[in-house]
């Protein structure tokens, strides 16, 4: 049997003071008492986050692991400077403040990309719907609901680590008084508080996060936070929370239907198929298929929304806008599931990709300055990842696992419009670590001809700036590395002549010049703390020094351009060659992008395909047909995405070649 983690009580806390709380809460009067402003309490010391959570946990009778188990679910502890999540979500306790994530425009309803990726057919556009502030759910606008209770300042809550974890410990106190369950000393006598703070509206979701949660006290996780914060540590101990309070909470039951784990919490919330006029070529808003039995699963898209989970399931449920298979929400990780995986969606903006890819989007504002995103959903995504991973025969690395910004866009002329979402701040070691495939070293640090990029999270703060005018992000960590065309830093960034002929920027928002963690590429030349690698036909500089590496050894494949010649096309999908399609079937031009593979450049092989086409433009099923040749293509890490060769032009050899090293 498990021993409870009691939280620490003094002279005013013991059991007839929790005794005359519970009778208070069971007459629905103790939220009363905890609109006391913490400024009242001693405050512990700079610096000491540990010290910030003892005392928020006994002024609000909150148990201690109860406390640190929801923090490391919202933030992992982390302040992130006042910065917000990537859905508006403040501190250590992920306080929502949605209201100001309402400008930007979903991601899929801006720009020229046509998200199915078929040249001859754009889906329809559709307007942003309007979201009336005040009608914010409450689970956005916990910041609120936190200020009532404390007393406290939006201002405070959303920069003072002190502050939000005090905010975060009124909301969960308030959810046990509000269910009549007394301020008890036993974190598993709270376990319907901890569903109510998901902000979750159905049972099986409300009820995966308080297990999460749970699971993170049997863990008994350990880290260092930022800004001087200090360790924090969770005592590991097994609980049996009393689950029976669930059913308090009187949530909806998730519709039936989704293509999910067990115990994972799934809606099945389905994508529209249907015709929108007598055309036969004129429906949305995806393509019905057989996967796998027509074609294999080869990628799994990892998107952000640009928009509220509300505007996310209104978009993705209008027949004349377009889809993916899953979306995801910030506060808990709820997942709702709108296609079955066998269904092709309309989300990468590349039509070869979006016939083999199973697309997931997950709250988020990057638009918006958003710089982190919840545990809860890196924790519930990368189980949802691992499950399809592993019944579709999907690899668990970066050829496969991929963001929308590294899919290739289909022809030169909208290389440009491709999108750049998750972007830098998603963090993709620790998603991987999730997925128990960490990215490791391989080989010899010095000597590898390949490496795979891997910063250190947390340290590794590139000056990105947000807004149009150049205003600069808040100081961050980033998953992504920015390569220049010298090894000193003062040197010009690399450009991808896709996007502009001049040199790439700082922006968040341009990938120009990025290389992101778990990428593979050969290394081109080593100068003293500096390497070069293969990158969009040039060699690409960052920092990588011995003690602190930015990159690490791997070994895997490359490709060169075989003897003779002089210019390798590449491409943005892998087509069959025009002999192959039936005569009922329109050939598909295969377009040479705007980039080239020359003499003396090698890059990372992801894997190798057979030319597939799967055509599907009428609404009638029975005329849908894959189309297959004979050509071979590699996958390669040319730039930040991923582009394709034919593999009658160059030859495919090991890493271990010599790179030249000076310095």
């Amino acid at each position: 049997m498990s021993t409870p983690i009691r939280a620490r009580t003094g002279p005013l806390h013991g059991r007839r003071r929790l005794a005359a709380l519970a009778a208070l809460a069971s007459a629905g009067l103790l939220p009363s008492l905890l609109t006391v402003p913490l400024a009242q309490a001693a405050e512990p010391a700079p610096g000491e986050r540990a010290q910030a959570f003892t005392a928020a946990s006994e002024r609000y009778h909150v148990p201690e692991s109860v406390l640190l188990g929801v923090s490391y679910l919202q933030s992992r502890w982390d302040a992130h400077g006042g910065s917000p999540s990537s859905d508006a979500g403040y501190g250590p306790m992920h306080l929502t403040d949605a209201r100001g994530a309402l400008a930007g425009l979903p991601h899929h309803s801006e720009g020229g990309e046509d998200p199915r990726g078929q040249d001859e057919k754009l889906p329809r556009r559709v307007d942003h719907p309007e979201i009336d502030p005040d009608s914010l759910q409450p689970e956005l606008q916990t910041l609120t609901e936190a200020a009532r209770l404390t007393g406290l300042s939006a201002d405070a809550l959303k920069n003072e680590p002190t502050a939000n974890i005090a905010g975060g410990a009124a909301l969960l106190a308030a959810h046990q008084a509000t269910l009549g369950e007394p301020a008890s000393t036993d974190p598993a006598d709270w376990y319907g508080a901890l569903a109510r703070y998901s902000g979750a509206a159905d049972e099986d979701t409300a009820r995966a996060y308080a297990d999460e949660v749970f699971a993170v006290i049997a863990e008994g996780p350990e880290r260092t936070t930022d800004g001087g914060g200090g360790t924090v540590k969770l005592p590991s101990a097994r609980l049996a929370p009393r689950t029976e309070q669930l059913a308090k909470l009187k949530l909806r039951a998730s519709a039936a239907g989704a293509e999910c784990p067990r115990n994972l919490g799934c809606d099945w919330i389905p994508a529209p198929y249907q015709k929108l006029s007598e055309e036969p070529a004129d429906f949305g808003n995806h393509d019905l298929s057989d996967r796998p039995n027509n074609q294999k699963i080869d990628y799994i898209v990892i998107h952000d929304t640009e928009a509220t989970y509300p505007v996310t399931l209104k978009l993705v449920t209008d027949p004349t806008y377009v889809s993916w298979h899953y979306s995801m929400r910030s506060a808990d990780g709820h997942i709702a599931n709108h296609l079955k995986a066998k269904d092709v969606g309309w989300h990468a903006g590349n039509w070869y990709v979006n016939s083999k890819a199973v697309g997931i989007e997950h709250e988020g504002f990057l638009a918006q300055g958003g710089q982190w995103y919840t545990e809860a959903m890196y924790r519930r995504s990368a189980r949802l990842v691992r499950y399809l991973a592993n019944k579709y025969d999907v690899p668990l690395d970066r050829a496969h696992i991929v963001g929308h910004d590294n899919i290739p866009g289909t022809v030169a002329a909208n290389v440009g419009a491709m999108h750049q979402d998750p972007g830098p701040y998603w963090d993709w070691a620790h998603y991987f670590d999730l997925m128990g495939k960490p990215f490791k070293a391989q080989g010899s640090e010095r000597k590898s001809a390949l490496v795979t990029i891997k910063p250190d999270y947390a340290a590794n703060t590139e000056p990105y700036y947000c807004g149009d005018n150049g205003e600069p992000c808040p100081e961050h960590g980033s998953a992504s590395i920015t390569l220049r065309t010298e090894p000193r830093d003062d040197a010009p960034l690399v450009t991808d002549i896709g996007i502009r002929p001049t040199p790439g920027t700082w922006s968040v928002y341009n990938h120009a010049a990025r290389v992101s963690t778990g990428q593979q590429y050969a290394v081109a030349e080593r100068r003293g703390d500096w390497t070069a690698i293969w990158y969009l036909g040039q060699k690409g500089w960052f920092r990588n020094p011995p003690g602190k590496p930015t990159a690490v050894p791997a070994r895997g494949m490359t490709v060169v351009a075989k003897p003779g010649k002089t210019s390798v096309p590449l491409y943005g999908r892998a087509y069959p060659e025009p002999s192959a399609y039936p005569a009922d079937v329109p050939v598909q031009a295969i377009s040479p992008l705007q980039y080239v593979l020359r003499p003396g450049e090698r890059y990372s092989v992801g894997q190798r395909v057979n030319g597939e086409y799967y055509h599907s433009k009428t609404f009638d099923l029975e005329s849908h047909t894959v189309v297959r040749g004979t050509n071979v293509y590699y996958q390669i890490q040319f730039g930040h995405r991923f582009l394709f060769v034919n593999a009658e032009d160059v030859l495919v050899v090991p890493s271990r070649l010599p790179v030249p090293t000076t310095g």
